[in-house]
Order: C-alpha cells, then structure tokens, then sequence
C-alpha cells in the first residue's frame, strides 16, 4: 500500500485535498511519520502490525468514519481531547463561542473584581471541550457540566483528568432541570440544533456515525432545547448573568423572539468565520 493509494481510496468520500489532509493526519497521529517520511517511502515500509493496524485503520475511513474517531482525538482550542463515537466531534464554531465567553469575562475590569469564583454551567458537555476549556481559560472559574449520556460523560471526565481541569461532571438531561435553588454567573449550550429534515444536506460520515442525540431535534420544536435551558436560566442567572447559545442560523430570529418573550432583556447575534449566524448571547 502508498500513500497515494490510501488517499485515493478515499475518494469516494472526500475530494483529493480532504483525502490527502485526513492520510497525512492519520499517518501523522497514529505512526509518526513526517510529510518526509511519506515521501521516502514510509508507509512501504512498515512493520507487519503497523501495516496491520493501518488497514484496519482505512477500513474504517472507507466506510466513512470520520477521521476523529478513526484516531481517537480532536483538536479544539490548541488542546487535544478524546473523542469516540458516543460524542460529538468538536466543531472550529464552538471554539469561537468559548473565545467569546473568554474575550467578554476576561477582560480587565472583571480581573480587578474580587475574587469570587464563576459559576459557570455547560449544559449538554458531550466530550467536555467546552467545560474544560473555560475551567482552564477563564481567569477563575468553578465550573459544572450536564449530559444526558453516561458515555459522554465518561470521556469527558476523561479529557477533564488528562487537560488538568476541575469540572463538576453531573448526569442531567437539560429537559427536566432540576427544581435547585443553585445560582449560576454563565449557562452556556450546544445543545441539538439540527431538523431532520436538514439531514439531506449534510455529509453521510456525520449522519451515520455521530450520535443523532447530539445532533437532531423534531421538525416541529426546533428550539426545544433552547426553550427548556432558557427557562432553567430564567429562574437561575445571578443579576448580570450570561447565557451563551451555539445555534441554528436558521432559526436565529425565532429564538431571538422566544428568548425575548421570556423576560431576557438584552440579546445579541454573533456570526462565526463563516459569516452565519451561530452564537446568541444573552443577558439576565
């Protein structure tokens, strides 16, 4: 097997620059080979159980699991977590919503205030990359996250233990959010978004290997989720607190209104590189 065979035997699934983006980055994590090292012949020369363990590796890729998974980890704001096919993989627009929470209470004046921890609560943590990466970014921070699935839940306090962060992992379905008197400075989400009549437009090796219950909400309550942690951050915002919404450009203006309706006073809409918008960030 060459490199040029194992990225042309991609095809099917990605155009040649992904191909060769997704070999090199398989080659890279899972052996250790160097652009270089391809180009002498590197993967020709490996051992039996690397050659092994590579097509067992392709195998996987050929049926269009995503590369993630294939090698157990993603990057997501300069760290490295754990990913396996019971979360969703993290996305470059969830590492835009945490560098807006950073850029909004790490600025200067909040450094001056006394030091009182954040609460911070992430709702729906799946691999953990948003909890950890505000318990170890944000200036001081005490920080609990959700999940309705034991599994996510495992790998994220996983990626918590090896990242350094300290995280309150607790299993909540954000559904029926408990009736606590606990107070809350940040709720954030990425919560289901996606109709499933949207499923046409996206790629199969998301549709047939990232979890659907991370993915999809019915046709008809798009905001489902939206609705259930608004009214749980309704009641448990301190004064001044934050809510923070990765969401469906789609429906940005119904949530807006629903959000609005609610008793928020102040909402605003951010787009991501993009140009969509995703981020919604409201205001007790």
């Amino acid at each position: 097997m060459t490199y040029t065979a194992l990225w042309r035997s991609l095809l099917p699934h990605y155009d040649e620059g992904e191909a060769k983006a997704i070999v090199r980055l398989l080659l890279d994590e899972a052996f250790g080979m160097t652009m270089a090292d391809i180009l002498v012949g590197g993967v020709e020369a490996l051992h039996d159980d690397d050659a092994r363990k590579l097509d067992e590796m392709m195998a996987r890729l050929d049926d269009g699991e995503p590369v993630q998974y294939v090698i157990g980890r993603a990057d997501f704001c300069k760290r490295r977590f754990r990913v396996a096919p019971g979360v969703l993989i993290p996305r470059p627009e969830t590492e835009e919503l945490c560098r807006t929470i950073k850029a909004y209470h790490n600025r200067p004046f909040c450094a001056l205030q006394p030091p009182t921890p954040l609460r911070v609560l992430d709702v729906g943590t799946g691999s953990g990359c948003i909890a950890v990466t505000l318990a170890l970014d944000l200036l001081n921070a005490e920080v609990t996250a959700w999940d309705v699935s034991a599994d996510a839940l495992l790998i994220a306090r996983d990626n918590a233990h090896r990242l350094g962060a300290k995280v309150n992992f607790e299993y909540q379905d954000a559904l029926e959010a408990p009736a606590d008197d606990r107070r809350w400075d940040i709720i954030v989400s990425n919560p289901p978004y996606i109709v499933h009549e949207e499923a046409a437009e996206m790629s199969a090796n998301v549709l047939d290997h990232e979890p659907h219950l991370a993915l999809f909400v019915p046709d008809d309550d798009p905001l489902l989720f939206y609705r259930a942690i608004a009214a749980y951050a309704r009641r448990t915002l301190d004064d001044d607190g934050m809510l923070y919404f990765e969401i469906n450009p789609r429906y940005a203006e119904a949530l807006s209104q629903m959000v609005g309706e609610m008793g928020f006073g102040h909402v605003r809409l951010l787009k991501d590189a993009f140009g969509k918008q995703r981020m919604m960030v409201i205001q007790r």
